[in-house]
């Protein structure tokens, strides 16, 4: 072998390794997140289990509410919204993945001996029509009303159900997500929110000082959202923008796997069929 083809060699051989260095060095492609805080701590999970499934992703999930999951994905800065209900028609821009469904279950502290609550008492509590506990049967207590902020699903399909607005509701606190708002159930005896069946069972078990209250006699629980019996259910969706990328498509697939579904239950959710990308 001459000098020359020696040196040839060497050169491939440094080229392969120099190949080899860039791919083990090339950044995880980062699927992006963004919505309902009631979906949120789901996909933080899924996204765990698909980035160590592929091994060459990273899913970030960021709250913020369905209105910033819808317009993210519109413009770009997410791949996927998280949406915690059902899409509008001026929405259908977006492909849409139906794969759960929740309940929003009405929620007062762990203390209150009020276990039920009619439709008519909760409008009458929200307007301010109802001002104390001992007026539905409770303690001689301050009624203490807490909202979610304009913008949040949860809000959207409370109002509809309710047949409020916005304006129309005299809340004393307004909140953001979830887990603030059982924050502030928990941390007041007289108040009174609805909150997501999914995280309110979740925050329950896990210690949190709140109760959630049976309405028209129907008990808030998973089981009764997935059996159909609980009058204020909600759609879970995941959009996008077509043609989904093959990661993007990759992670909605997932949603119907075993293990997410796993996921899906183990956060209170009730899993729904699911229809690929």
């Amino acid at each position: 072998m001459n000098k020359a083809t020696t040196l040839a060699r060497a050169g491939l051989v440094a080229v392969f390794f120099v190949c080899l260095t860039v791919a083990a060095a090339e950044p995880p492609t980062r699927i992006t997140v963004t919505g309902a805080s009631t979906i949120a701590p789901l996909m933080a999970d899924v996204g765990k289990v698909y980035d160590a499934q592929t091994r060459k992703t990273r899913t970030d999930v960021q709250s913020g509410g369905t209105s910033r999951g819808i317009n993210d994905t519109r413009k770009g800065t997410a791949d996927i919204g998280m949406v915690s209900r059902a899409i509008n028609a001026d929405e259908k821009d977006l492909q849409s993945v139906l794969f759960a469904r929740d309940g929003i279950a009405m929620v007062v502290h762990k203390s209150n001996s009020v276990g039920k609550l009619t439709r008519a008492q909760v409008i009458d509590i929200y307007t301010a029509k109802i001002r104390n506990w001992r007026e539905v049967g409770g303690p001689d207590l301050p009624i203490t009303v807490v909202s979610k902020a304009e913008g949040r699903s949860t809000l959207e399909v409370f109002c509809a159900y309710f047949g409020l607005t916005y304006r129309t509701i005299k809340a004393h606190a307004i909140v953001g997500d979830n887990q603030q708002e059982i924050i502030t159930l928990g941390g007041n005896k007289g108040s009174i929110g609805y909150v997501s069946i999914g995280s309110a069972e979740f925050e329950q078990k896990n210690g949190a000082p709140i109760k959630l209250v049976a309405l028209d006699n129907h008990m808030p629980s998973s089981a009764s959202v997935a059996s159909g019996s609980y009058p204020l259910s909600r759609e879970l969706n995941l959009v996008y923008r077509a043609p989904a990328s093959k990661e993007v498509k990759a992670l909605i697939d997932i949603m119907s796997t075993p293990a997410a579904r796993r996921l899906i239950t183990e956060h209170f959710f009730t899993p729904a069929v699911l229809v690929s990308p």
